[in-house]
């Protein structure tokens, strides 16, 4: 008798309720990511320097926080642990809205975080335990697009309605997206069944998972795989930064402005907050398509491959600052994500201990850690050394030379605006960056990473 392949009707409404609930945690999420660094940035005015160290500490809390909020849900229960994460999200977005000084602003961000990081591992584990081997793979694959789709229309509807009213809206629409999901953590959603465990004292339970990551940490080829791999995601968290900076200041929206209002029969404009909804519309549209087609390959090419078409996103958007190459540039990279990452976990399967692989493979998720950490920092500090900069410096001695003096601290956007009424063509300004040579620097990481993996696989690789 053929086997009943899964179907949607084969969930329980558990299943349903923690994919609203991922939903609207990730739309909140990438909705206020979508434009946080223009708002620290330029509504705030802090530097960009100061931004850059903000994200390298908020963004890898997502990723590191889940091995220890995971051991405490299972502790807890997820019922209360997801009743803590709820609330100390929509507390953080409410106060990152609320708050102009950078200390508040960073520990309001810091309390989301941990929200944030604390909420991830409930839903996965959630949808593990109320799924079978039969539906799991549905389940999965619905659990990963709610992900992009939450990604996708928040920053494609929700945020440029409320950012025209007022840039601290974005913040509360999270801040309710997250917070009132409390209503339903409450009234609807029931603890799924658990393993008995022994009663073990939480610090003991920390310790141990201390304990365990010293032991990964430990093993050279492990870790240096992982720290390989996330060379690629320095290049992937400029998109939440860099480039939305980048296209703020040199790229005009408008050709592509008109050939999508022709085609929607309403005025349409393309803003900042729209960066990001590329990537996620991108993998909507084909990450079924490129899974089915890279899923019997090997996964050391397959990952140098999707690094290739990453870099060379990269790469496209140092040839010009058209709206159609920051597209092109952006949908290549995603590309290049897509492939990749799918054949990430399988081979750190091939890589970890055989008799420890289940505890290796919990912590696959350092190379957010690492790409986050870094990516931060060294994209805000490199672009205001290329790009900001030279700008600064051009526009300092023009207007001096007119008779305007130019004030201290004043954000670029501000500064081409004063030069401009000073009579500087802004052309003239924005040819005085090294935009193409910052592209071009990420670019190479990208070209270390593939070489770096080439070398990898030849001399170490699944060998022990």
């Amino acid at each position: 008798m053929k086997e009943k392949t899964a179907s949607y009707r084969d969930f329980p409404k558990q299943f349903w309720l923690v994919i609203v609930f991922e939903f609207f945690e990730r739309g909140s999420y990438y909705g206020m990511m979508s434009v946080l660094s223009i708002y620290l940035t330029e509504i705030l005015g802090f530097s960009k320097e100061s931004v850059g160290v903000i994200k390298s500490v908020i963004q890898p809390l997502l990723y590191f926080l889940p091995i220890l909020s995971g051991a405490i849900a299972d502790r807890l229960g997820y019922r209360k642990t997801l009743m803590y994460a709820f609330g100390l999200l929509g507390t953080g977005y409410f106060l990152t809205s609320q708050m102009t000084e950078y200390a508040a602003v960073f520990a309001s961000l810091m309390v989301m975080g941990i929200g944030a990081g604390t909420f991830k591992p409930i839903i996965s584990g959630t949808i593990a335990k109320v799924t079978n081997e039969k539906n799991s793979t549905l389940g999965f694959g619905i659990f990963y697009w709610s992900i992009n789709f939450g990604a996708f229309l928040f920053p494609l509807i929700i945020v440029p309605f409320l950012k025209n009213i007022d840039w601290r809206y974005v913040m509360i629409a999270s801040a309710l997206g997250t917070g009132l999901m409390l209503i339903p953590t409450i009234f609807f959603f029931k603890e799924p069944k658990r393993e008995v465990q022994a009663k073990e004292p939480l610090m003991k339970v920390v310790k141990h998972i201390f304990l365990k990551i010293g032991e990964v940490a430990s093993n050279w080829r492990f870790m240096l795989f992982i720290l390989i791999y996330s060379l690629f995601w320095i290049l992937y968290f400029q998109m939440f930064d860099s480039v939305l900076w980048y296209f703020q200041t040199f790229v005009n929206a408008e050709p592509l402005n008109k050939f999508i209002s022709g085609i929607v029969g309403f005025n349409w404009a393309f803003d900042v907050e729209h960066i990001t909804v590329i990537n996620a519309l991108t993998i909507i549209l084909l990450q079924l398509f490129i899974s089915s087609i890279v899923k019997n390959f090997k996964a050391m090419p397959t990952i140098i491959t999707g690094f290739f078409f990453g870099t060379l996103g990269m790469l496209i958007l140092a040839i010009s600052n058209s709206v159609w190459v920051l597209l092109i540039g952006i949908t290549v990279f995603s590309f290049g994500e897509m492939i990749a990452h799918p054949k990430y976990i399988s081979y750190l399967g091939t890589i970890a201990p055989q008799d420890k692989k289940a505890t290796y493979m919990g912590f696959g998720f350092l190379y957010g850690v690492f790409g986050a950490g870094i990516g931060g920092v060294l994209g805000a500090n490199l672009y205001v050394k290329l790009i900001d900069n030279p700008m600064l410096d051009f526009i300092k001695v023009k207007t001096a030379a007119l008779g305007s003096a130019l004030q201290d601290n004043i954000q670029i956007n501000d500064a081409i605006q004063f030069a401009e009424k000073a009579g500087v063509s802004k052309d003239t300004i924005l040819q005085q960056a090294h935009s193409s040579e910052f592209w071009i620097i990420f670019g190479c990481i990208g070209v270390l990473a593939i070489i770096l993996l080439l070398i990898y696989e030849k001399l170490i690789g699944t060998k022990h």
